[in-house]
């Protein structure tokens, strides 16, 4: 049986008048598990940033249908499976946004939790919508936002991120902005126009600019990322395996 489809890529040419290129849009299509962080998900969402790196695109929209963005591992994958290969494949998306030779946007229109939070403070610019909350909700379920945490904090200011991972408390995305999680919070109702005015900016960059740029921005994270990358993901399987974390996941999908 073919492995469904949880992963929607297309290549969006502007309209002749707009002040645009073309670009990718990768969008997360897995809405009736709220977009969870599947294998299959992280498999078909590498692929597509593989296939967006060589497609003839000035940048990346990464998107997701359903009511939220994403909302973590799909937990009950991890009961049954381990996370393993799912850590391990969580860090390489991570780590293809951040080299991807293309700036990545993020278009956030529903709630982000756990790992969703990690997609999101991996890409170049993140605009969310400014009625949804995010939470790292690790902790309560006996975890540690161990890979994630190479993409989010560096973006994030250290006493944020201490109140966010330690209580697992929601938190708003006025908050995410003024913490450096995100770039900005708009009203639902300008989240594509504020997207667009995005892309817009870098068309009017050349690619070789937007490439050395952003090699330039990201270096230091991901000499970071490399360095610690094999104790996260280890240290996450863990954590996942453990009697405590599997009760309090099981806990939660009874509810």
């Amino acid at each position: 049986m073919p492995t469904p489809s949880h992963v929607a890529y297309e290549v969006v040419a502007p309209e002749p008048a707009a002040p645009s290129a073309p670009f990718a849009r990768i969008t997360l299509d897995f809405p009736e598990r709220r977009n969870a962080l599947s294998l299959a998900l992280l498999d078909q969402l590498q692929a597509a940033l593989d296939r967006a790196a060589h497609d003839d695109v000035r940048s990346v929209v990464l998107a997701a249908n359903g009511p939220a963005f994403c909302s973590g591992a799909d937990l009950t994958e991890a009961l049954a499976d381990g996370m393993t290969r799912s850590a391990r494949r969580l860090a390489e998306v991570l780590r293809a946004i951040l080299a991807l030779p293309k700036p990545v946007v993020a278009r956030v229109h529903g709630p982000v939790r756990a790992g969703g939070i990690g997609l999101v403070a991996a890409c170049d610019v993140a605009i969310t919508a400014d009625h949804i909350t995010y939470a790292f909700t690790e902790a309560r379920l006996a975890l540690a936002p161990a890979v994630i945490s190479l993409a989010v904090l560096p973006r994030m200011t250290p006493r944020a991120a201490s109140r966010t991972f330690l209580t697992g408390a929601s938190f708003t995305a006025a908050d995410a902005a003024a913490w450096g999680l995100v770039t900005d919070a708009v009203p639902a109702a300008d989240l594509d126009q504020a997207v667009d005015a995005v892309l817009a900016d870098l068309a009017a960059g050349d690619p070789q600019g937007l490439a050395a740029t952003k090699e330039l921005l990201n270096a230091d994270l991901l000499t970071r990322f490399d360095t610690h990358v094999d104790d996260a993901v280890t240290g996450s399987a863990e954590l996942f395996g453990s009697e405590r974390a599997r009760t309090a996941m099981e806990r939660l999908l009874r509810r």
